[in-house]
């Protein structure tokens, strides 16, 4: 395993929120495992782990949100990566609107889109989300590098991994 750990260690893949909204409900958290997964037709997928909240409001809903923050939205980061919404409304302390769906869009974020869930794919503590791209948009680029794993390591996750 140690090797393994090594070849992870090198990775350093971007960060990003994932939003969800159902049955009254809306949730958000900081990803790590999130990519591109096909390109014809265009699917993006990403990782939800099966103790989180977010995960659990995913997967009742039609849609969800894939944010892209800058290195210096740190504090957006904290937010969604080391507060858990079943004690905290994430949502009460950043803008935000409804996107396509229902799905909450984070309005600072770099850029985003909105993708209709296909299927969901078990992937051990984390499920899937393939997304199917339905909208998307940007901000005016801040001209910073994009918030990636080793700028959130020092964030402690707002719900413990078991």
């Amino acid at each position: 395993m140690a090797d393994m750990d090594a070849f992870l260690g090198r990775l350093d893949p971007d960060m990003c929120v994932v939003t969800a909204a159902a049955g009254g409900e809306r949730a958000g958290c900081l990803v790590g495992f999130a990519s591109q997964c096909s390109l014809e037709p265009v699917r993006f997928v990403v990782w939800l782990s099966e103790v989180n909240r977010t995960y659990r409001v995913a997967r009742s809903a039609e849609v969800l949100a894939v944010h892209l923050l800058a290195r210096q939205q740190r504090r957006l980061a904290e937010l969604f990566g080391g507060e858990t919404g079943d004690r905290v409304d994430k949502f009460r302390q950043v803008r935000w609107r409804e996107g396509h769906g229902g799905a909450p869009v984070l309005e600072d974020a770099e850029a985003w889109f909105v993708g209709r869930v296909v299927r969901h794919a078990d992937g051990g503590d984390h499920v899937g989300f393939v997304l199917d791209p339905v909208e998307w948009g940007e901000r005016e680029p801040s001209g910073g590098p994009l918030l990636r794993l080793r700028d959130a390591r020092t964030i402690h996750a707002g719900h413990p991994v078991d």
